[in-house]
């Protein structure tokens, strides 16, 4: 065979090319190209290298002719007992036997010269070897598979065979006891008739008694194919068996069946006749008694009516809530869910730990006379600190912001007329809920009115709070030493909202005052003293410590800081305190002077420290027990608020469809730390109130402290405004509102926070156009003119018609078009404007439909920035 190229030779034996450049390359043979010639060298090579890679170079050595392999394999299984009761573990073991007979030939092959046939053979080989692992992996998968099956069936056969046992068991147990049972019978029916024999022949005549017994006895048929069993003959009934039976029965249908039936015996009918079932079905719908929390969710109440989750949902969807199955729902709105659907409600008490606080404070004390407690009360600017200033001889007023009271105060004085506890309350209008705080704490108001002011609307709120509190009232008619000072205009203004004087024929007590030059002050507290004796106020003092917070704060030294107001027993150092949802022991305690004491009796106030965390303003807190005591009811409480909240956030069906439809509310967000709980309270209240049907006011997060950096990052997030009353922001905080360039604004003064959320929400009112009308004029003539069109002669009749500026037409008072002037003329003159009682031609732009009695009507149009009211 001469030299031929790569590519002949793939085609002379039948390969693709890129195998045998493939075989060619693992050979050591060099190919640039399919076109590349190939010497007979190279082919040789090439065979050889084929005949190495398929084990021809050498004899292969002797092998056996067949190969026997023996296979044993054991297993287990869990099979079901026949019974019902358990499992039962079975081994089963599988033996196989397999022969492989060596099929190849011994002996070498014959040389072959030619190099083609050699390489094709050797191919063909290749391709066989690959046949036959094939053929030899496929019946070793199913070898496999047999092998499996086979394990699964015997398994099966054995527990078939294993069930069919115990049935044939139970079977035959069953028919020789339904065969006891019927020869048990018949010997009992034997029986009876004898007896029956018997008794008939005693009544008989003595003649036919003996003709009687010449007589052939009479014989039982037996059946003769049911099995002999003996059965002693008893002339009692049987006693009753574990089945409940009082006597053995069996109708005739049944014996019947036995009879006929015997290859498959079947359980008796009456086996529990006397039974009753285990269950019945209810003939009337089952009416439950539910106990309703104040909060419960939505899966929690379907739990306790045992009814799907999704019938409660569908009746709070009929009554107008919107709920989900994890959805909390008001203490109401529960009760008329479970009576919708047919079940008695009731509502729940309060929780043990509740009855526990109260069971602990119930022991009964010493009663002791205790001090007043003593609110002052008034309009802004009305000199209220200032008149506790000057009872207390120190300088409050001036140290405060604005001149303005922001948080309550709470001092006890000692005077020569005895101990009072004072309250001082703010009165911007802002401290609503502080000024009604106060008045609930109180046992006197001292109603403090500006002699030269006289009654104002914070003067009106305060009269309110006092008569809500029915708490008596004390008005001291403050700033007497001022020229312009009018007590009886005072006195008529209080008068309208029924504070009547003494010496008017009324209950209150009307002291003028002057906080700055002293006057009337010792006749101020002889009325305080004298109204204290009055109502006798009175509280233990060797039980355990009640009060109400009155302030909180946090404080960067020393933490936590309250400051409560003792009702009743003696607040010492180191008691556990349960505050609200916080809790604490008392680490330390300090007067109004910053003193520190060891114990407050009742109507006094102090500051406590040792608190978990700043209580709200008005909580409650109590001495407890211990503290494991203390956590769980802190815990409680905490967890009783959240579900308040959450009951809150339900979305009512009217609110949705309210607003649908609607474009997005606009919203200006605030984060608010002050330095007081009050101040807190009282910025919340007052900036929400701020809302309106556009611009929403959302406080997103308030506090007591400083600005930290989780203020800020929140403030990001939120896009929110940081406003800081009396604090500051940390330096990680500066940085993080430096770097993502956050608007913070610091204020020391309550409505100038309010004035600026106003300014916020007027710029994202947006703008009004509005429209000012500047000119009229009435319409004499028109005139036709083929290079202007319809130019209508007019008298101005008021105000200005300018050129520049769009106009209306009026037909009888009816705008008929709305435009803008083309030209405007004064005879042939082109001009800008024309005032009143002046004529003028008019061209209107784009109208040729105007007629004489016609009004032009030219207005102007100006961007108002909208504002709040």
């Amino acid at each position: 065979m001469s030299d031929v190229t790569v590519r002949q030779l793939a085609e002379v034996l039948a390969l693709p090319l890129e195998k045998l450049l493939s075989q060619l390359g693992e050979a050591g043979i060099s190919v640039s190209s399919a076109d590349q010639s190939i010497t007979n060298t190279e082919k040789m090579k090439l065979l050889g290298f084929l005949r190495r890679s398929h084990g021809k170079v050498e004899k292969e050595e002797a092998s056996p002719r067949q190969i026997t392999l023996n296979r044993k394999t054991v297993s287990e299984i869990k099979v079901a007992s026949a019974t019902g009761k358990g499992s039962k573990t079975v081994n089963v073991e599988f033996r196989s036997r397999k022969t492989y007979v060596n099929r190849k030939a011994a002996g070498e092959e014959a040389p072959v010269d030619d190099f083609r046939e050699t390489a094709r053979k050797l191919l063909a080989e290749s391709e066989a070897q690959r046949n036959a692992k094939e053929l030899e992996l496929r019946a070793a998968e199913d070898a496999r598979k047999y092998e499996s099956e086979s394990v699964k069936r015997a398994a099966d056969e054995e527990v078939a065979r294993r069930e069919k046992e115990e049935r044939d068991k139970v079977a035959a147990t069953e028919q020789a006891r339904l065969d006891a049972e019927e020869a048990t019978k018949r010997e009992l029916s034997e029986v009876k008739r004898k007896e029956e024999r018997e008794r008939a022949a005693k009544d008989k005549p003595e003649e036919d008694r003996a003709k009687h017994k010449h007589a052939k006895p009479q014989t039982r048929e037996v059946d003769e194919d049911a099995p002999t069993v003996a059965v002693p003959i008893v002339r009692e009934v049987a006693p009753p068996t574990r089945y409940g039976r009082k006597e053995l029965h069996v109708t005739e249908a049944k014996q019947g069946q036995r009879k006929h039936n015997k290859s498959k015996p079947q359980r008796s009918q009456d086996r529990n006749s006397d039974r009753q079932h285990a269950f019945s079905k209810p003939t009337a719908p089952v009416v439950r008694e539910v106990l309703v929390p104040e909060n419960i969710t939505v899966g929690e109440l379907s739990q306790r009516m045992a009814v799907k989750a999704g019938e409660v949902i569908k009746q709070l969807m009929r009554m107008g809530v919107m709920a989900t199955i994890n959805q909390v729902v008001d203490q109401d709105t529960a009760l008329l869910v479970v009576g919708e659907l047919g079940h008695k409600g009731r509502p729940a008490g309060l929780e043990s730990i509740e009855e526990k606080i109260t069971a602990q404070h119930d022991q009964e004390g010493e009663m002791q006379s205790r001090p007043p407690v003593v609110t002052i009360m008034g309009h802004v600017d009305h000199g209220k600190t200032s008149l506790l200033d000057y009872i207390r001889r120190t300088k409050v007023a001036s140290g405060e912001a604005g001149g303005i009271t922001q948080h309550i105060g709470a001092y006890h004085v000692e005077t020569s007329k005895g101990v009072v506890s004072f309250l001082d309350t703010p009165g911007h209008a802002a401290f609503t809920s502080m000024r009604a705080r106060g008045a609930k704490l109180t046992d006197i108001v001292i109603l403090v009115v500006a002699a030269d002011d006289g009654v104002m609307p914070q003067t009106i709120e305060a009269i309110q709070h006092a008569k809500a509190a029915s708490v008596p009232l004390i008005v001291a008619m403050n700033k007497m030493d001022k020229a312009d000072a009018n007590p009886d205009h005072v006195r008529q203004g209080l008068a309208l909202h029924e504070v009547i004087p003494e010496e008017w024929g009324g209950e209150n007590i009307f002291v003028p005052v002057s906080a700055k030059t002293g006057m009337g002050i010792d006749a101020l507290l002889d009325a305080i003293l004298v109204q204290a004796e009055v109502l006798e106020l009175k509280a233990p003092t060797s039980t355990r410590a009640q009060g109400v917070v009155i302030e909180s704060s946090l404080d960067k030294g020393r933490g936590p800081v309250a400051t409560v107001l003792v009702q009743s027993g003696t607040l010492k150092k180191g008691d556990m305190m349960l505050c609200g949802a916080e809790w604490g022991r008392v680490r330390a305690m300090f007067d109004a002077s910053g003193q520190q004491i060891n114990e407050a009796g009742p109507s006094i106030p102090c500051q406590v420290l040792g608190l978990s965390g700043t209580p709200n303003a008005g909580d409650k807190f109590s001495v407890v027990q211990d503290e494991r005591f203390a956590r769980e009811a802190a815990a409680q409480r905490s967890a009783q608020t959240r579900d308040s909240r959450l009951a809150k956030q339900s979305t009512k069906l009217e609110n949705v469809f309210s607003t649908m439809g609607q474009g997005e509310q606009k919203s200006v967000n605030l984060v608010i730390k002050a330095d007081v709980q009050g101040s807190v309270e009282a910025l919340r209240d007052s900036l929400t109130k701020l809302s309106n049907e556009e611009v929403r006011v959302n406080v997103v997060a308030s506090g007591v402290g400083g600005i930290t950096e989780s203020d800020a990052v929140l403030a990001q997030a939120s896009s929110a405004i940081l406003i800081g009353f009396n604090v500051r922001a940390d330096a990680a905080a500066r940085k993080i509102i430096s770097d993502a360039n956050l608007d913070i604004n610091y204020y020391s003064i309550i409505y100038n926070v309010i004035d600026d959320v106003k300014k916020a929400i007027s710029g994202k009112l947006g703008t009004d156009v509005r429209e000012q009308i500047v000119g009229l004029a009435q319409v004499r003539d028109v005139f036709r003119s083929s290079k202007f069109g319809a130019i209508a002669g007019c008298l101005v009749i008021e105000g200005v018609v300018k050129r520049m500026l769009p106009i209306r037409v009026l037909r009888d008072n009816v705008v008929v078009f709305e435009g803008e002037l083309e030209s405007l003329r004064r005879f042939k003159d082109l001009v800008d404007e024309v005032r009143a009682g002046t004529e003028c031609g008019i061209g209107v732009k784009l109208y040729n439909d105007v007629r004489a009695g016609d009004q032009i009507e030219c207005f102007e149009r100006t961007i108002v920035q909208r504002t709040l009211d």
